[in-house]
């Protein structure tokens, strides 16, 4: 055992203690920043220390929480100062292999938040902390918090640093150890991440319980529960034969909504099984929801806690539109078992590495699981009354970041549905079984590590032997592209030429943009809607380019970004007359409602302006034109549509959309 830290700095190093500390504090704080309080991507720097196992031991009362914590360090450089996060904690104690610090000496607290311990070894320590909390005034609801009687935790994104001391950063991959224990009447269910290895009875009507999760995880994903809940129970088998024991908790008068949360979750596992290839990975997978978790729902490994908003379900009140979102939402904070936690974010710049990526598995999940059309349509039209609304205003910023000043502010719509998207731009690029090959090599490279967006990339582009360094501009450039299309036809040489250019808007900081790689889906059809031309799918990387296409033996009507296919607006001059066969005859679903949502804004349009200039009896004799009544019927009456589609694409457009049409705004 070494020497403590105090013996080599000696008592005349004390008075130069404190000096030494604030230097190290403000060095610490300063690391990522280098424009006043703003954070930067490009200032990253690994941790001089990691942390290979976290022992916990939460003694809960109704005064305060005591944590114990027991961490084991080992230096990845050169030793130094190290400064741990932490906030609004109350230090009892401190040891470095088992000899108590002194500060002053051998360590400093922070004036407002953080601990440094001023000289630790440069071999492996083991340091021990405890610290006093107070749950019940923790007002910000991150970290312990305790609300409505209960205890629940929320880490993400730097909660855990109100817990106790720690390099609160999701590079930190470490193995947990927890034990809890607390008044039994008054919190009998006690959870924690992983396997529970222990339970019993104390004295004074307490009890505890004892966890071990075998993986490595950030502290972001660390989490407790302790409270009064009821739940239910069922199981899982995997595909190598595991059984896995599943547990929802509710309070009590929720316990009776609870089934459709287990069956989404049953169908989540065996989905991401078929689909992926991933397994299920612990013996236990436990749900929390509680009337006031302050977040949607949060992915900690092995124990999800959810808003009640997102889980509760049943028939005699929940809509379709319910349940459809307690699915989604069960699946996607399932999915992160995967995505977000075995392969997690190396800083919260990657944040869209994690939630883009699940956000467009839960996105596949609920097409497999209801209409895919259906999905698609309702997924676009959130980007676009949402996410280029984003993209078009003064907060607009790439789905990684650059900078930020808390990192909060970044858990926006064009990280999570963007983000989305630009991972569906894989799948576009290099189809199904190509994306696939990307996302197995993805795992097995990174399986139990902390990456990055280019770590992701990289592994499309080398499981399919493809260059995607251009693609890379999806990451760093903000704003909404523009595609112009303008086709053309030779009768005589029986030639389609198409040309596509692509131009985005300056956004704040980024005023010139440079050319995306827009992967752009298309087909060719008739008069009648029947294919010339199957579909493919065309690479824009440059600013304008054309494309040719031969032996097209008549007049084609084009379908343009089938399936939308890029998040992009599209400029492309289209008549009425293609607008009515496509909504009648496009076999792309999205194509279609959008073509029937065009023609439809169209004609409503034309009838209010028609409208404003009539008299009163006029008015009265305003008509709906024929072909616009037979393009609806068209859709009403066609086999093979489902209802859901059809019900969408017979919908009018809502009044926001048709408003930012008119000018002025007449309502």
């Amino acid at each position: 055992m070494e020497t403590p830290v105090r013996a080599k700095l000696g008592l005349a190093a004390a008075a130069a203690a404190g000096a030494i500390a604030a230097y190290v504090y403000y060095r610490y704080r300063s690391r990522l920043k280098t424009d006043g309080n703003m954070v930067l991507r490009s200032a990253y720097a690994p941790a001089p220390y990691l942390i290979e196992t976290v022992d916990l031991n939460f003694i809960l009362t109704e005064e305060q929480a005591l944590v114990k914590s027991t961490l084991r360090f080992v230096c990845s450089g050169a030793a130094c100062p190290l400064y741990l996060d932490g906030e609004d904690l109350a230090l009892r104690s401190i040891a470095l292999n088992g000899v108590p610090l002194v500060e002053g000496h051998d360590y400093v607290l922070g004036a407002e938040e953080g601990l440094t311990v001023l000289a630790p070894p440069a071999s492996a320590f083991e340091l021990s902390i405890v610290v006093a909390i107070k749950p019940q005034e923790n007002t910000q609801l991150s970290g312990l918090y305790k609300t409505s009687g209960n205890y629940c935790t929320q880490c993400e994104a730097v909660g855990f640093r109100r817990i106790t001391y720690f390099l609160d950063r999701p590079d930190i991959l470490s193995k947990y150890t927890v034990r809890v224990e607390a008044d039994k009447a008054l919190y009998p269910v006690l959870l924690s991440n992983g396997n529970e290895t222990g339970r019993g009875e104390m004295a004074g009507s307490r009890h505890w319980a004892s966890f071990e999760d075998p993986f490595k995880k950030p502290c972001y994903l660390f989490a407790l529960v302790a409270a009064k809940l009821e739940g239910i129970e069922s199981s899982f088998t995997t595909c190598s034969g595991k059984q896995v024991r599943l547990a929802i908790w509710s309070e009590a008068e929720n316990a009776g909504q609870l089934d459709w949360a287990m069956q989404s979750l049953k169908d989540a596992m065996a989905w991401d099984e078929r689909v992926y290839g991933r397994e299920y990975d612990l013996d236990v997978f436990h749900i929390v929801a509680v009337n006031d978790f302050n977040m949607g729902a949060m992915e900690n490994k092995g124990l999800n806690v959810f808003n009640t908003a997102c889980v509760l379900a049943k028939s005699s009140t929940a809509t379709d539109a319910d349940y459809e979102r307690v699915q989604g939402v069960v699946a996607h904070e399932y999915f992160h078992n995967w995505t977000g936690n075995r392969v997690t974010c190396r800083d919260w710049f990657q944040l869209t590495l994690k939630e883009g990526l699940t956000v467009f598995r839960d996105q596949s999940f609920s097409a497999d699981m209801t209409s895919e059309a259906v999905k698609r349509i309702e997924d676009v039209r959130v980007m676009r009354a949402h996410q280029f609304v984003e993209d078009a205003g003064p907060m607009a910023h790439p789905i990684r970041p650059e900078s930020y000043l808390a990192i909060d502010n970044f858990y926006t719509v064009t990280v999570y549905e963007k983000g989305a998207e630009v991972i569906r731009l894989y799948q576009t690029l290099l189809g199904a079984a190509g994306f696939r090959k990307g996302m197995d090599l993805y795992f097995e490279r990174h399986d139990g590590q902390a990456v990055t967006c280019d770590d992701f990339r990289a592994a499309m582009a080398d499981a399919n032997g493809r260059d995607l360094t251009q693609f890379e501009r999806w990451y760093t450039q903000a704003g909404t592209p523009t595609v112009k299309a303008v086709g053309a036809y030779d009768s005589v040489k029986h030639i389609y030429t198409l040309t596509l250019s692509q131009s985005t808007p300056a956004t704040p900081g980024q005023p010139r943009k440079l050319p995306f790689h827009i992967p752009i889906k298309m087909k060719l059809l008739d008069n009648k809607g029947s294919c010339v031309l199957a579909e493919q799918v065309l690479e824009l990387t440059r600013q304008k380019q054309t494309f040719v296409f031969k032996s097209i033996r008549t007049v084609p009507v084009l379908s343009l970004l089938r399936g939308f296919s890029a998040p992009v607006r599209l400029d492309m001059p289209v008549s009425n007359a293609t607008l009515e066969l496509l909504a009648a005859h496009d076999d792309d679903a999205f194509n279609r409602w959008d073509a029937s949502q065009q023609l439809a804004s169209r004609v409503l349009l034309a009838l209010v302006a028609e409208w404003q200039v009539s008299d009163r009896q006029s008015r009265i004799q305003l008509d709906l034109p024929d072909a616009f009544v037979a393009t609806f019927r068209a859709t009403l009456t066609a086999e093979g549509i489902e209802p859901s589609l059809k019900a969408y694409t017979l919908s009018l457009p809502e009044y926001s959309v048709l408003a930012q049409e008119m000018s002025p705004i007449d309502p």
